[in-house]
């Protein structure tokens, strides 16, 4: 028999999945697909900050009160979501989640708001502030009005788990696709590779590249639909924790790693941190690489990354 590409689009986590399973028939690919679409609802109600009964809600509405005891799983993603934001100096924090929402991208700003109302926005952000005890299994947040959410790294993990379940069911090739953020393994039924473009935001018609995709899960993040314009200077959606500033300079970021879930951290934190000690970090991390569009549409990549531009 002879294997064939089958794909769903769907709306989970609030966003648009392509879930794309190489199958023997439409009967099996639809078994395929269903049981990853199961599994990505499960880790929805695992970190949904909106479902008032997620272990996730629960952290956030005893801030300040007590620990929260979870499952290891909801645990262990928050430990790698910390040793992230220790590798990025806090551009990358979970507790993001408690930032006053000062900065609008829907039109209405066009001046800044006032140094104090920024300052006061982070006031309750901070990693070092969630409190963890791995003998219990148990989370807590020191400060009352504390929160953390997951909108920077909860898609690439669902992404990741999706994949995991489907090679454990035998699948041997395919694509999750969270609005982005991408994990791919093994090969199309043709023997090619998965491949992924890197697109210009400036120009959408004309890709970069075409890059393959071996294996690995690739992560973009633009902000080319999402900023504010004041005094002529652009600033995006992606909004530093440790100061409450918006990032400057970047429309773009690509990040290539073994996981969704890093790469979608990562290319979060680029924004955060610029361009240069952005690829710097990239560089200094193995397995892991990055394309960043600064916004005058430059080309900026990790060492061991090869684009020809055409």
């Amino acid at each position: 028999m002879s294997q064939e590409i089958y794909k769903r689009t769907l709306k989970l986590m609030g966003s648009r999945f392509d879930i794309t399973v190489v199958a023997e028939n439409k009967n099996e690919a639809d078994d395929y697909i269903s049981s990853a679409v199961t599994e990505i609802k499960r880790i929805e109600a695992l970190i949904s900050s909106w479902d008032k009964n997620s272990q996730t809600s629960l952290i956030n509405t005893n801030a300040g009160i007590h620990s929260v005891k979870v499952d290891k799983e909801l645990f262990d993603l928050i430990s790698r979501a910390i040793q992230i934001s220790n590798l990025t100096d806090g551009a990358f924090d979970i507790s993001y989640a408690s930032m006053d929402r000062i900065w609008k991208f829907d039109g209405s700003v066009n001046k800044m708001p006032p140094e104090e109302d920024i300052m006061a926005s982070v006031d309750k952000v901070g990693y070092k502030y969630i409190i963890l005890d791995k003998e219990k299994s148990t989370i807590s947040l020191s400060h009352k009005g504390m929160k953390i959410g997951f909108g920077a790294i909860g898609k690439g993990y669902a992404a990741d788990k999706a994949k995991e379940l489907l090679i454990g069911k035998g699948v041997k090739a395919g694509i999750i696709n969270a609005s982005g953020d991408m994990s791919t393994w093994g090969k199309q039924p043709n023997g090619d590779e998965w491949r992924v473009a890197i697109t210009n935001p400036l120009n959408k018609n004309k890709a970069f590249a075409i890059l393959p995709v071996i294996d690995k899960a690739v992560v973009t993040s633009g902000n080319y639909e999402k900023f504010i314009l004041i005094n002529g200077k652009r600033y995006s959606h992606i909004i530093d924790p440790r100061t409450g500033y918006p990032s400057t300079g970047i429309i773009s970021v690509t990040v290539f790693a073994q996981k969704a879930e890093l790469a979608d951290a990562l290319a979060t934190s680029i924004f955060v941190m610029g361009i240069e000690t952005g690829v710097n970090r990239i560089n200094q991390l193995k397995g892991v690489e990055c394309v960043i569009i600064d916004d005058q549409g430059n080309i900026h990549t990790s060492d061991h990354i090869k684009i020809d531009n055409h």
